[in-house]
C-alpha cells in the first residue's frame, strides 16, 4: 500500500512554511555555513543570526562554556551590520530560494524601526524576528523583552513601518510570559517565539574566576527544555497567533512535544553544534511519526495536549 506523505505545512502570519523546522538564531550563522551538511531549501525556514544596524564585534572571549546538558554563550551579538549582511550574506540565501527571516536587535525603538525599514527593500527576506532581549538604553538599559509597555511599544512601532511577517522573540526572564506575549500581539506581532536563553554563569574551581569574559551569558541546549515548553503551553493559552518553540530541541521526539504544547513551528538551536545534520534528521522524524499515527497534518496536532 502506498504510503501518503503527511502535510507538514504550516503559516505563520501571511509566511508560508512548507514545514515547521526553523533554525534559532545565531546557532546557524549566515546559513552558508552550513551548506555542506543541509539543504537549505528543505528547512521551513532558516533564521540569520542577530543583525544590527552597524556591524558589531561582540565580546572577548572566552564566550561559550559547555555545561550539564547545554553551554552558555556570551557572544555579544557579533554580526555584520545589515548594510553588509544585504550585500554579502543574502545573495547565497537567495540564490537558494530558502525562505529567511531576520533576527533584528537595537539598542532604541528608533533603531529597530530603521532596521526593519532597510529590510523591507532586500529582496530575498520573507520576514523579520525581532529580538528585544536587549538594553534599551534610552530606559537606562532595561531590556524590552522584561517590560510589557516596551515590548508593545517597540513591537507596534516596527509594525508600523513593515508588512513582513512580524515575530517577536520573548525572554523567559520574566514573571509572567503569558503576559509578555497579550503585550506584543496586541503591538501587531505575527507571531511568538519563545524562549531565549536563560541567565546563567559558570565558576572555575582553578582560577577561581567566572570562566566567561563576561562573566554571565545565556543558557541553551536540553537543560532548558522543561523550562521552554511550560513556557509555550502557558503562552498558548493567552494568545491566538502563533507560536514557535525553541529551547533545548535536539529530536524529533522533542519537537512533537512543543507542537502538542501549542506551538506551530519550531527552531533548532544548540543542538545544531552537536549535530549539523539535525534538522533534516527533525524534519523527517515528524513525518515519520505522523504517518505513524495516522494524521493527514502537522496543523491537527498544534496544541492537542490541551484538548
Amino acid at each position: 500500500m502506498e504510503v501518503i506523505a503527511p502535510d507538514l505545512a504550516i503559516e505563520i502570519g501571511t509566511l508560508q512554511l512548507p514545514n515547521p523546522v526553523m533554525t534559532a538564531s545565531g546557532t546557524f550563522g549566515y546559513g552558508q555555513e552550513f551548506e555542506p551538511f543541509v539543504d537549505l531549501t528543505e528547512l521551513g525556514a532558516v533564521v540569520v543570526k542577530g543583525i544590527s544596524l552597524l556591524p558589531r564585534p561582540g565580546n572577548p572571549p572566552p564566550r561559550i562554556v559547555e555545561t550539564a546538558c547545554g553551554m552558555l554563550n556570551a557572544i555579544g551579538l557579533e554580526n555584520v551590520g545589515v548594510e553588509r549582511f544585504i550585500s554579502e550574506k543574502l545573495p547565497y540565501l537567495r540564490s537558494k530560494g530558502c525562505r529567511v527571516v531576520v533576527n533584528v536587535l537595537g539598542d532604541s525603538i528608533e533603531e529597530y524601526c530603521h532596521l526593519v525599514s532597510r529590510l523591507n527593500d532586500a529582496e530575498g527576506v520573507h520576514g523579520v524576528e525581532l529580538n528585544i532581549s536587549c538594553p534599551n538604553v534610552k530606559k537606562g538599559g532595561v531590556a524590552f523583552g522584561t517590560n510589557e509597555s516596551m515590548a508593545h511599544e517597540v513591537t507596534a512601532a516596527v509594525r508600523k513601518v513593515t508588512r513582513m511577517p512580524l515575530i517577536v522573540k520573548l525572554s523567559p526572564n520574566v514573571t509572567d510570559i503569558g503576559a509578555m506575549a497579550i503585550a506584543v500581539e496586541e503591538g501587531g506581532a505575527d507571531a511568538v517565539s519563545l524562549i531565549n536563553t536563560l541567565i546563567g554563569m559558570a565558576i572555575s574551581i582553578r582560577t577561581k574566576k567566572p570562566v566567561l569574559a563576561n562573566v554571565i551569558g545565556g543558557l541553551s541546549g536540553p537543560a532548558i527544555k522543561p523550562v521552554a515548553l511550560r513556557m509555550v503551553y502557558q503562552a498558548a493559552d493567552r494568545v491566538s497567533i502563533p507560536i514557535i518553540g525553541i529551547g533545548g530541541i535536539s529530536t524529533w521526539q522533542d519537537a512533537i512535544e512543543f507542537i502538542l504544547a501549542g506551538a506551530s513551528a519550531i527552531q533548532i538551536g544548540t543542538a545544531n553544534f552537536i549535530n549539523p545534520k539535525g534538522v533534516d534528521e527533525i524534519r523527517s522524524g515528524i513525518s515519520k511519526y505522523l504517518v505513524q499515527e495516522k494524521i493527514a497534518s502537522v496543523r491537527e496536532l498544534i496544541g492537542a495536549a490541551k484538548r
